[in-house]
Parts: structure tokens; sequence; C-alpha cells
């Protein structure tokens, strides 16, 4: 199927499309799991709290489980002897995604006992069963949303719920493209769209219509200021930017807030 455009709320149902063959199509991509292990970093550099409590992590939007893998070598690089957190802090790790594909995928893979993996979307998080355990022991201490909010149909409505889903002090890193604004991140994003990743899409699972809507969802989301923006509008607080370096300067993002200590 290569059909028609890919809407926001069409993208979980896009993703089962190129499952099979995405980890293929991402692992082209130079820095991409570089950026994802920087961003899982930049999250558990800021969350608060002594070395002997549990860490409660969410992964939200995982897809094929290349957030999940960073998040997992982010937890175990504070647990070495000289980091942030020491090796006996146990963690749990919920990834969760809507593509029922992506989740297969994910499955596939070899991870430690406590990382689990769940359907469902953002936008119901509140409906998230799994998520129990969190809320009776105070909320989450982390979330990572890792390419979803540019995809998501409200995407104030989804970052007020994570908010709520985290503890008071809890932190949230989104890390996602983000062009608006730069013309020449801008021009550099089309260029890279149009002549590599829309065609490396065909080629890997003769499917183009999400990598094209990758490209317009590129130029559609907020700018770095405007994310930021909707951040604190949600209730968060410390909000900062981090920006990837190398090529994709100016296109990949981290934007971290925290949920007031008070809150």
């Amino acid at each position: 199927m290569d059909a028609g455009q890919v809407t926001r709320t069409e993208v979980p149902e896009a993703f089962d499309e190129v499952a099979e063959r995405y980890d293929l199509m991402v692992g082209m991509s130079p820095g991409y799991h570089a950026q994802l292990r920087a961003s899982a970093d930049a999250l558990l550099d800021a969350i608060p709290g002594s070395a002997e409590e549990s860490l409660r992590l969410l992964d939200l939007g995982c897809g094929s489980g290349a957030s999940t893998r960073a998040l997992v070598e982010s937890v175990r690089r504070h647990a070495m002897p000289g980091g942030v957190r020491t090796a006996g802090r146990p963690a749990q790790v919920l990834a969760v995604d809507g593509s029922a594909g992506m989740l297969d995928a994910a499955r596939t893979k070899a991870w430690p006992s406590w990382v689990g993996f769940a359907q469902g979307r953002a936008e119901a998080l509140a409906d998230q069963p799994e998520l129990a355990e969190a809320r009776a022991a105070g909320g989450l201490d982390g979330v990572l949303a890792a390419y979803l909010v540019r995809n998501v149909p409200d995407r104030d409505a989804v970052l007020a719920a994570i908010r709520d889903e985290l503890r008071p002090g809890g932190v949230l890193a989104v890390h996602d493209y983000s062009v608006r604004g730069q013309p020449a991140a801008t021009a550099l994003w089309t260029a890279m769209c149009w002549a590599i990743i829309i065609p490396l899409g065909w080629v890997t699972s003769r499917n183009t219509r999400l990598y094209r809507y990758l490209w317009r969802s590129g130029l559609d989301m907020d700018s770095t200021a405007e994310l930021e923006a909707r951040l604190r509008r949600a209730g968060f607080v410390d909000v900062a930017t981090h920006h990837a370096g190398g090529w994709q300067r100016g296109i990949v993002h981290t934007v971290v807030g925290r949920r007031p200590a008070g809150a």
C-alpha cells in the first residue's frame, strides 16, 4: 500500500505497513542511535533522587525499540561506578507504542527483565493500565518521547497527560525533528527527505507514504521555542533545549522539562 497521505491520527497504522523493514531503514541514518542515546542521557541526568530509589521510566512512542535500547543503555551507564546512580539501583522501563507491528518488531529483541512493552496511544495515556503500579508509587520518574510529539493529533493534550503521569520533580525529554524558522535547516531537511529518505523507503519497504508524511511533519513541527512554550503551558519548569551536532545540527533537538516539585 502506497497511496494517499498519512494524517496524524493514522500514524500508528502507517508504521504497521513498514514495521518489518523499519530497523533497516533507520540503521542507514548516520547518528540516529547516538542522538537517541544523548537524549536518554539528558533525561537520566535531570532526574533527581538518591541512588537507592527505584527508577520508573516510560518510553512513549517506542516504535521498534531504538529509543528503548537507548534508555536501557543510559540506565546502565548511570549505574556504573562513578556514575550518577549506584549499580544496585533498580529500574523499571515500560515501552508503549500505538503500532502493533512496531511492537512486534521490538519484542523480538533481547531485553533485560525490567523492560516491558504495551500497546497504547499517547492520546489515551490516562487509560494505560500498565502504569497503575507507577501511579500507586507516586508517578513516573521520567518519560522519553522520541519522535512522538510531532505526530500526535493534540500536542498540548499529550504533554499535559504526560505531566500528570510524572511524580513531582519527574522529567520529560522530547526528542524530535524541528526546522521551523530555520531556512538552511528547512532546505537541508527537504533535500535529505526527497533525495535519500523517501527513495530508501521505497527500496526497503516498497512504501513511501510514511516517509512523505515524515517530510511534511518535520516542516509542520513546532520550532524549538514554540515547543518550549508548549511544555511551559503544560506546567513544566526548568525547560531547556539540547541540539544535536553533526550534519543534523538544526534539525534534531531534545527539549527537557520538569514537573514542579510541589505540583
